[in-house]
Order: C-alpha cells, then sequence, then structure tokens
C-alpha cells in the first residue's frame, strides 16, 4: 500500500499524503487537500473528475515515494 491517494481537484487528478475519512475509498467532494505538490484543493470526487489529467508535479513526487519504500510495504517485487 502506497502512503498517498489519488485525487481529482481543480481540474486535474493531484495526490496526497492527507489521511482520508474512516473507512472512505476516496477524498470526499468538498474535502479539503494537500496535494504533493504543494497545493491546497477541494476535493472534486465526480466521475469526470477522474478523467481529468494528472497533475505532473504530483506523479512526479508519487513516483519518487514509491520507488523509495521497501518492497515489503507495497507488495511489488523488484
Amino acid at each position: 500500500m502506497y502512503p498517498f491517494h489519488w485525487v481529482p481537484a481543480a481540474g486535474q487528478r493531484h495526490a496526497s499524503t492527507d489521511r482520508r475519512p474512516e473507512g472512505a475509498l476516496a477524498y470526499p467532494s468538498g474535502t479539503s487537500v494537500t496535494t504533493l505538490c504543494r497545493e491546497q484543493v477541494i476535493a472534486d470526487n465526480s466521475e469526470i473528475g477522474w478523467l481529468w489529467p494528472t497533475c505532473d508535479s504530483c506523479n512526479t513526487e508519487a513516483h519518487r515515494i514509491a520507488r523509495e519504500l521497501p518492497t515489503t510495504s507495497t507488495g511489488r517485487s523488484i
């Protein structure tokens, strides 16, 4: 499991390490979220939001975080 989650907001799909509400699979629409690109955005968990383009800065940072995790944390193999 990765320590970040994807969230559609502000016209892009961002990533965040903010904690999601208990039992939620996504940040509910209207939730304020700090992203990996250091933006403060409001989640838009609509169907169309998940089709928005990915924020390049969040994507770069998410990949950096994923590469630095031990393989046992993610269940992936080298």
